[in-house]
């Protein structure tokens, strides 16, 4: 929905679980592509494991998990 953000919007990216990032990832591309703000990123579980972490960083580096694993 292109008429779900408006440009220079700050958006929070949250999700259940970061994994491989990609989700969140693909989620950040997005709100990128309407001019908004990715302002951060909030997860309720984590799986260090994996790296996810790694892949959104570059769109914010405010990343909160409240369970890692």
């Amino acid at each position: 929905h292109t008429d779900a953000l408006q440009k220079g919007w700050n958006v929070l990216v949250h999700d259940d679980l970061l994994a491989t990032g990609g989700t969140a990832e693909a989620s950040a591309k997005l709100i990128k592509m309407q001019e908004a703000h990715v302002a951060g990123f909030a997860f309720l579980l984590e799986l260090n494991f994996l790296n996810g972490r790694k892949k959104i960083e570059n769109y914010s580096k405010n990343i909160i998990s409240l369970v890692k694993y």
